[in-house]
């Protein structure tokens, strides 16, 4: 039961973090594309990395202890490369961009940002749901897991929360519809987890955690490849984007480190 409380207590604080990106989001009182630029990248960096480095060996040693080194290899590997397109599948029908131009286009009506602001709180809602599941099923199987996909998906939904309350501040001027909007896309996250924990939990075992774990990784490598770093590039240099890059991998490498 403590470790059910643990898990959903990271699933909520991953959430959180959208609206923690919100509340930085309304301290922009000039645009400063270069900061989103560098912070893109520094989150495809660390999801890039736990995912390469101690997602998918995780689900190769699982999987490798009941198949045997090849075929878990195997299993790994589809999983991954499935992990990948299911995320594109996903993108085909909810696109996932992040709306930051808006805070360029100054000549924007307020209805347009509005608008802006309410559809993406609405597409990062739905986006935000299974990565609930995730960080709660991956946490409450191993915290050594969990915790670093929770950092890799807080840190990425950062600048989520600055995407909706930027708009919606930008429109209304009020800093608490802002916010609350923000908060609102970022509860999906909790609201995933229990989905999680009432359907998914009694059909779990480590086999299945092992496939969860290389379908993770594939989305996560995917999402950082064809989301956050294009778009890191559009508001900075490409060495911005590269920099926050190598700094997230850096992060994270020595948070690894510090749960050995």
């Amino acid at each position: 039961m403590n470790n059910t409380i643990l898990a959903f207590t990271l699933s909520l604080l991953a959430g959180l973090s959208t609206g923690l990106g919100g509340c930085i989001g309304l301290f922009f009182k000039k645009n400063n594309p270069k900061y989103l630029a560098i912070t893109l990248g520094f989150a495809a960096g660390v999801m890039i990395y736990v995912s390469m480095v101690k997602i998918f060996d995780e689900s190769i040693h699982i999987l490798s202890s009941y198949y045997g080194q090849k075929i878990g290899t195997m299993y790994t590997m589809i999983g991954f490369f499935s992990g990948m397109l299911l995320t594109e599948l996903i993108n085909k029908f909810i696109p996932n961009k992040f709306n930051l131009l808006v805070i360029r286009k100054k000549r924007q009506s307020k209805v347009k940002l509005m608008r802006t602001g309410l559809i993406t709180a609405l597409v990062i809602f739905i986006h935000n749901f299974p990565e609930g599941i995730t960080s709660f099923i991956t946490s409450l199987y191993s915290f050594n897991v969990g915790i670093p996909i929770v950092i890799a998906i807080a840190i990425h939904n950062i600048p989520e929360g600055i995407s909706v309350s930027v708009p919606i501040y930008y429109a209304t001027g009020s800093k608490e519809k802002a916010f609350m909007y923000s908060f609102i896309s970022g509860m999906a996250e909790p609201i995933g987890a229990l989905v999680g924990y009432l359907f998914l939990i009694p059909f779990m075992n480590k086999v299945l955690f092992g496939l969860i774990y290389s379908v993770i990784a594939g989305i996560m490598v995917y999402i950082s490849f064809k989301e956050l770093l294009p778009t890191a590039r559009e508001y900075g240099e490409n060495y911005l984007s590269i920099y926050g890059l190598v700094g997230g991998m850096f992060f994270m490498a020595s948070s690894l480190w510090l749960f050995i």
